[in-house]
């Protein structure tokens, strides 16, 4: 018998976990999260009133390319890694409860499930197929438990046969633009091979600076991050949209085992790769957040040829496993 079918008594704190037709919805103070079957993954995640997603929370493989990779020939040979960053396939979902495989979680089998379930612990597990010749798997999971608080472990398995990844991670695309953020990592942006002049501290940027290279590209990188915390005063509710001002709220990314990569800019990398001047990108109405685990060199030997050094590539024949926390207002310290 699955552990939905016994008898609990409502504990104070508990998670509320509602098996929906098409999504799976999991509530506790303060935050209310959907996970959805039909688009393949985390679609709504509101805390403390605020939604913070406008897409799909998906893993990503691209990265806008540099002057450097396009020089290198590297954009058309990993080109087909902005298609799989596009066109990902949701090959499975899991779910357990409290540590117990869940069968029969979409409908109709859902309809045994009595309105809404409590429970301690719930982790929503998609596995995707990448848009790639050969095809490889990709292995998202998020494990929440009575605070919000939402770990994400992430695994790519590697294929031989792939070519060079630009990035691979988490991309969270939220409905405005942010005021700015604040993390815990090395000062300025940084690259792989581009860390030695970063200075470990505390930093805060305002806005969502894009260099303002002649031609878009990737910028905005930050290696070896222990905490994100992205700060915003805007929300697309109707009731707000008369122009006035709410006061700051903000969600953050916490470090696992291990530091991250991030990028936090008002553009996804296909925005950012589709225009050839700063006149062509579209206005600034989103916050995209990259949560990274692993970021290729840019290189900078020259423009015209030289490849990134070897040390910096990302093998797509080797594994990649990391995790990170997305923290709620209410677990924020």
């Amino acid at each position: 018998m699955d552990v939905i079918g016994k008898d609990r008594e409502k504990q104070a704190g508990d998670l509320g976990i509602v098996f929906g037709d098409v999504t799976l919805g999991v509530h506790g103070q303060g935050f209310e999260y959907l996970f959805s079957y039909q688009a393949g993954g985390l679609e709504s995640l509101v805390a403390d009133g605020r939604e913070w997603l406008y897409r799909v929370a998906k893993p990503t493989f691209w990265r806008a390319t540099t002057d450097n990779d396009r020089g290198s020939g590297f954009s058309r040979k990993s080109a087909m890694w902005m298609g799989s960053d596009l066109f990902l396939q949701t090959k499975e979902i899991r779910v357990r409860v409290d540590g117990e495989e869940i069968t029969e979680f979409m409908a109709p089998g859902n309809n045994r499930f009595a309105g809404e379930v409590k429970a301690s612990t719930l982790q929503v597990i998609f596995v995707y197929a990448t848009s790639t010749v050969p095809e490889t798997d990709v292995e998202t999971s998020y494990t929440i438990g009575k605070t919000g608080r939402i770990r994400v472990d992430v695994h790519y398995y590697g294929k031989n046969g792939l070519p060079q990844l630009p990035v691979f991670g988490m991309r969270f695309i939220m409905p405005t633009k942010a005021d700015g953020y604040c993390y815990d990592g090395l000062s300025g942006e940084t690259y792989p091979d581009r860390m030695a002049g970063g200075i470990k501290g505390e930093w805060r940027v305002d806005g969502l600076p894009v260099t303002p290279y002649l031609v878009p590209q990737d910028c905005g990188m930050h290696m070896d991050t222990d905490r994100l915390t992205v700060y915003r005063s805007s929300v697309l509710a109707n009731e707000r949209r008369g122009g006035q001002e709410l006061p700051p709220f903000a969600l953050a990314f916490e470090k696992t085992e291990k530091p991250f990569a991030f990028s936090c800019l008002p553009y996804t990398a296909e925005e950012l790769e589709n225009a050839t001047h700063q006149e062509e990108l579209p206005p600034a109405r989103r916050t995209v957040v990259c949560i990274l685990g692993a970021v290729r060199g840019v290189g900078g030997i020259d423009s015209w040829g030289s490849d990134v050094e070897a040390a910096w590539h990302i093998d797509a024949g080797q594994d990649i496993e990391y995790s990170f926390y997305v923290v709620p207002p209410q677990v924020q310290a």
